[in-house]
């Protein structure tokens, strides 16, 4: 193995290690917000406005963040994303139980705006990196950023039974603090020990370049934008406070029970999506497909996305009350949707890869998880409406309705119109 296959190969080691440490405390604090809020009395649409923030915060940062990175390098903005949220998490261990609603509401959503912030450039930074580091030829590409993406998820989902389990048995600030004090750790081993292999900046880089004149790129953002919004109309809000309103019966002890049982529902729903991740290279066949084929099966397997949402929010009318048969169709029928959706995401991420240069990189990839961002934050604010508006019902009905767009948009993806590794048939 050459100097440079080694460099690279310990490189994206260190970004996938900074990105699990970071990926893990995003899932817990999420999981503690959204429990601890709702245990609180907050309503369906106050929750959503908590996260709302975070996803506007996302949308500006990832238009931005390829430019930081093309002009001061990726390391610069992985450490500047750890260290951000270590600052996010310290200061939400400050919140007081004896402020107004108002004030609390205000608050949080600025300390998960600068969380937001600090996601988006860790993943930017993580994703633009494996572009550069993975072997190129057949589909090591795919390969290493289904691996990241994957493996990522994963990890997240432990973030997820680890925010719950938390909460119930240390508390909120106890788990906020402990949070910011191992990242911190981990943030401090990178920095030291962070190979050589990841690109420098380069002075000429103009912002104006964050906005692609790929088409592909343009049509697989917009793409972006409402499959991730159809995962998170449902994801955010609808099911866990559905969840908890059948498992709770309000005493502090059903409460615990409904955190855990929400919260392991939620870790699993993700290990599952972050496993088959991992596994969407050899599920579609990529290396004896060829990378042409992977633009036409992006259209169909949104499709195939299209029908689970529709079934269960014709389930969910029909039965008209909760019930336990009605809960485990939802179950059942989410974890088939995960499975579905992490084919679909795991396509997506590697395609902006395929489509994008390596000189423009952090750009495309930004401007990607921009679009990301912005469908993240449309069923964020979706989510407490609807299910306020219309019960599960209506929020997963809206899902169906963004996966048929996220369809439509996969539709004008083109292999004879791409730069990068899909080359012209």
């Amino acid at each position: 193995m050459t100097a440079d296959r080694e460099n690279g190969l310990a490189a994206y080691v260190a970004v996938t290690a900074a990105y699990w440490a970071f990926m893990l405390t995003d899932g817990a604090l999420r999981m503690l917000v959204l429990l601890h809020f709702h245990s609180l009395g907050f309503s369906p649409v106050q929750l959503a406005y908590l996260f709302v923030l975070y996803e506007i915060a996302g949308v500006v940062t990832n238009l931005s963040a390829g430019w930081i990175a093309a002009r001061f390098g990726l390391a610069a903005t992985l450490y500047a994303g750890l260290s951000l949220q270590v600052a996010a998490l310290l200061a939400l261990a400050q919140l007081d139980p004896s402020w107004a609603v108002g004030v609390s509401v205000a608050f949080v959503m600025l300390v998960q705006g600068a969380s937001g912030v600090a996601k988006d450039l860790a993943k930017m930074s993580s994703k633009s990196a494996v572009k550069l580091l993975a072997p190129k030829g057949e589909d090591g590409l795919f390969r290493w950023v289904a691996l990241l993406t994957g493996s990522k998820n994963a990890v997240k989902g432990l973030g997820f039974l680890l925010g719950a389990a938390l909460l119930g048995l240390a508390g909120f600030v106890p788990s906020v603090l402990g949070m910011a004090a191992v990242l911190a750790v981990i943030l401090v081993a990178i920095v030291l020990r962070m190979p050589a292999g990841l690109p420098a900046g380069r002075k000429d880089a103009k912002f104006r370049e964050v906005f692609s004149k790929n088409r592909n790129v343009n049509w697989l953002s917009f793409a972006r934008v409402f499959l991730f919004g159809a995962r998170d109309v449902w994801f955010v809000v609808g099911i866990p406070i559905y969840f908890y309103a059948v498992l709770s019966d309000g005493t502090e002890a059903g409460n615990r029970m409904a955190f855990f049982v929400i919260g392991s529902f939620m870790a699993v729903w993700i290990i599952l999506y972050g496993a088959v991740q991992a596994a969407a290279p050899r599920l579609l066949r990529a290396k004896s497909r060829g990378a042409a084929a992977m633009v036409p099966a992006a259209r169909g397997w949104a499709l195939a996305l299209f029908v689970v949402p529709a079934l269960l929010a014709a389930t969910v009318a029909i039965a008209g009350a909760p019930s336990p048969w009605l809960t485990t169709v939802l179950v059942a029928g989410l974890l088939v949707f995960g499975a579905i959706f992490a084919v679909n995401s795991s396509l997506h991420s590697y395609l902006i890869l395929a489509f994008t240069e390596d000189r423009r990189v952090t750009m495309d990839v930004g401007f990607y998880y921009m679009a990301n961002a912005a469908g993240r934050l449309l069923g964020t604010v979706l989510s407490g409406a609807s299910y306020q508006l219309g019960g599960l019902p209506l929020c997963l009905g809206t899902a169906a309705a963004m996966v048929a767009l996220s369809a439509w948009g996969a539709g004008h993806l083109r292999a004879d119109a791409s730069r990068g590794e899909v080359a012209p048939p």
